[in-house]
């Protein structure tokens, strides 16, 4: 089994930044380096350590920036791999994926999907979730 998670409005509160898209437009990662989470992530690396213990794979799917240059999109992959290193250490993800915003996430990965995006879940082709119950749904997985 794998376990697919979205950061932007799913994990993280990126839309909850004041003044979060015209700094994106300004090419400022900031944004990305001060959201705060929008789930427990004590809680979140609980359940998501116990499910590594037993086998399951999980996976970060996240996209760039709209409209960044190259250059800011490789700062933004930085950031939000920074991020996941800072404030979920203990959670040894077995891949981060950081694409080109609009990648389609059903071609990177299958299993489950956690993503605030509906054309997201939408397209996913396996079970899809959107940000409002994971810790319940990780305990069940449990």
């Amino acid at each position: 089994m794998t376990i697919n998670f979205d950061l932007d409005g799913t994990l993280v509160d990126l839309y909850g930044v004041e003044n979060w898209l015209s700094m994106l437009k300004a090419e400022d990662t900031t944004p990305y380096e001060i959201a705060k989470p929008l789930v427990n992530f004590s809680v979140l690396s609980r359940y998501l350590n116990k499910l590594i213990d037993s086998g399951v794979k999980v996976n970060v799917i996240s996209w760039t920036s709209k409209g960044g240059s190259k250059e800011y999109n490789e700062k933004v992959a930085k950031v939000k791999r920074e991020y996941l290193a800072k404030h979920l250490p203990s959670v040894k993800f077995s891949n981060i994926y950081i694409v080109d915003y609009g990648t389609p996430k059903h071609k990177i990965a299958n299993g489950i999907l956690f993503d605030d995006e509906v054309k997201n879940r939408e397209n996913w082709t396996g079970y899809a979730f959107d940000e409002t119950d994971i810790i319940n749904i990780l305990k069940a997985l449990c």
